[in-house]
């Protein structure tokens, strides 16, 4: 006997079915933030906020995600707040322990911080600080990247022409204009910022990392740190025998919630594919520090440094 249609398209019933686990999910964080204190009812209400806001993205499940995060995650480790200026650097600036890495020029900008290699023409890290703000329009992108004359390299963008590389941004563009200006957006296109990038890296999963943090990131966490920058095999080639190519990219992000702190570590290879999954490229501190002969969050105390930099989280933020 034929089976009777119940009338209402599969469509239909997937949508009711996820609205009503929306429904849930609510009524179930409401009922549970009646019992919290004052100060963590102030937390959670910033975070419940931005996400009804709707254009940080932030969804019903990250929320409870985040929640169940801060109070119940290992992945946050104890640990007293670094002394120093944390304007841009959490942890202090990474220091060279062994090759690749060479020496740096650490050169200061309004919203972002470089330690740039004269050898290899690249910054082998970019340190930025997002903090969590009411979102606008940045300013017009700029037409043209510029040599930064505070470096004895000096190089052109035109070193990069007809090379088959982006002009791969360190510090982003988009993150820094909305939270520091028009000038400091300029300052992202100086060449001192810029690294040799495929352009399915460059316009796919970099970009979406880096939109993630300025817009998801700062809505859920607050305020968070990032620093990033270029791996380098033993011989890499060079652009017009100037600039270096790297062989991947590494990308740490540091997240602090009343004195604890956790990381998230991602390395993209070059050939990552435009469409590819983060949590495919999830790593270790640890092996970042490894590839890139840096030594990051230097200045925590050993045993809460060694435990951020040996665990890789499950999945990213």
């Amino acid at each position: 006997m034929p089976r009777k249609s119940s009338g209402i398209p599969r469509s239909f019933r997937r949508t009711k079915a996820f609205l009503f686990a929306n429904l849930v999910l609510w009524c179930g964080l409401g009922a549970w933030f009646l019992f919290q204190p004052k100060e963590r009812q102030q937390e959670v209400s910033a975070l419940m906020h931005n996400a009804f806001a709707g254009h940080k993205d932030i969804s019903a499940f990250e929320v409870a995600w985040d929640l169940w995060q801060i109070y119940g995650s290992k992945d946050y480790v104890a640990v007293t707040a670094p002394a120093g200026d944390r304007t841009h650097l959490y942890g202090g600036a990474p220091r060279i322990m062994a090759p690749p890495a060479t020496t740096v020029r650490v050169l200061a900008n309004t919203g972002y911080v470089v330690g740039y290699s004269e050898s290899l023409g690249n910054p082998l890290w970019a340190a930025y600080r997002v903090t969590d703000i009411d979102l606008q329009d940045s300013p017009p992108r700029p037409d043209a990247f510029t040599p930064d004359l505070r470096t004895t390299a000096r190089i052109e963008s035109q070193v990069y022409s007809n090379s088959g590389y982006d002009r791969g941004h360190m510090a982003p563009n988009y993150a820094i204009a909305t939270r520091y200006g028009q000038r400091a957006q300029e300052e992202t296109f100086q060449m001192s910022n810029i690294c040799p990038q495929r352009h399915a890296l460059n316009a796919g999963t970099w970009k979406q990392l880096e939109q993630r943090i300025a817009t998801n990131y700062a809505g859920r966490f607050g305020e968070i740190w990032v620093q990033a920058g270029p791996v380098f095999g033993a011989s890499p080639e060079k652009l017009r025998r100037r600039v270096a190519v790297p062989e991947a990219f590494y990308m740490i992000v540091v997240d602090e919630s009343g004195g604890r702190v956790r990381a998230e570590a991602f390395i993209f290879p070059q050939d990552t594919p435009a469409a590819a999954k983060m949590d495919d490229y999830l790593a270790s501190v640890d092996e970042i520090e490894r590839r890139t002969g840096l030594n990051f969050l230097s200045e925590l105390p050993d045993e809460a440094e060694d435990a951020l930099e040996a665990r890789k989280v499950e999945r990213a933020w």
